[in-house]
């Protein structure tokens, strides 16, 4: 894909991240053979995005926008509907609005008035999604502002995303896993929002982030949590709000004593917070058949998942190395 090798090498060349520069390649050029029956038609898309015209990209909250009125809507429509289900986001293309099943900017605003400004840092974004996030950490001045996300279809979105920008922000998404990244002590922020509840070994989830992060570098942690006493924590037995792969829901206590144990300092908690429909539910761009949040919870107590557990609520911990 000529447009990602291009990004690719704008991104890197005469970066710190170089050294890192090889491998990632590898890795990602690995991903994006694997046989997939839907990647002519995502391929697709972004042929017909990139050879539109294109425009400047700005925060119009809650959307990032991009303007340009020599665009033509239907033919953006088309493009941007061989991409569904748009999870992350939302996003306006001129009045165009592409509204996501997350309303992503209620998190980064919960987020931003606790980190340190992210202006001239070198940033990395775990689970990145269709890198959303990712954008807004370059919008907000990161120097480089990388995002790996494993799912294809995520990489996809992303590419059509920047194939409509006219200038070119300090943002790449990688399809790529954090275990796949050489660990090299090379950002001052890292980002894990929705990752670590699908890890069976947290711990080792912990200290990759931990190795990617220069002296006093900052950790933005975001997960799932259940209340319950130090040391407690739910391991859901087979799916939890329909989610496949749910390791572990830890207490606030647990979650700060296993920071603890990898040496995190100035340990913070400083969001807790219930999900709701306000921030997830269907859209018609996630698809006709899509289920969301209120799909996912009991429909007679939406206080307990449709599993019977607690109702997902998040925390958002900062901390240091």
């Amino acid at each position: 894909m000529k447009l990602f090798l291009d990004d690719f090498r704008l991104f890197f060349d005469n970066s710190s991240l170089k050294i890192i520069s090889n491998e990632c390649l590898k890795r990602s050029e690995a991903a994006f053979q694997v046989k997939n029956g839907n990647i002519p038609k995502w391929t697709k898309a972004i042929d017909i995005t990139n050879s539109l015209p294109k425009g400047k990209v700005v925060l119009n909250s809650p959307y990032i926008q991009i303007q340009n009125n020599d665009i033509n809507s239907s033919v953006l429509i088309n493009a941007l509907e061989k991409l569904l289900p748009w999870r992350k986001g939302p996003f306006m293309f001129n009045q165009l609005k592409l509204d996501s099943e997350w309303q992503c900017d209620l998190k980064w605003q919960r987020i931003k008035k606790h980190i340190k400004p992210l202006k001239n840092k070198t940033v990395l974004d775990v689970g990145a999604g269709n890198g959303y996030f990712t954008l807004r950490m370059a919008m907000d001045g990161a120097k480089k502002a990388l995002g790996i996300e494993p799912f294809l279809l995520f990489n996809y979105q992303f590419r059509v995303i920047k194939s409509m920008i006219n200038s070119p922000l300090n943002a790449l998404l990688l399809p790529i896993r954090l275990e796949e990244i050489p660990k090299v002590q090379l950002f001052d922020t890292v980002f894990s929002m929705g990752v670590l509840y699908h890890q069976r070994n947290h711990l080792e989830h912990l200290t990759q982030l931990k190795e990617m992060m220069t002296p006093g570098a900052e950790l933005v942690l975001e997960t799932l949590i259940v209340e319950g006493p130090k040391g407690y924590s739910l391991t859901p037995d087979g799916r939890y709000a329909q989610m496949r792969n749910v390791y572990c829901l830890p207490s606030i206590g647990t979650l700060e004593s296993w920071l603890i144990d990898m040496k995190f300092k100035n340990i913070n908690v400083v969001d807790i917070c219930k999900t709701t429909p306000d921030e997830q539910r269907r859209t018609p761009w996630i698809g006709d058949n899509a289920a969301s949040l209120e799909d996912f919870l009991d429909p007679s107590d939406s206080s307990l998942t449709k599993e019977g557990y607690p109702a997902p609520t998040r925390a958002i911990v900062v901390c240091q190395n």
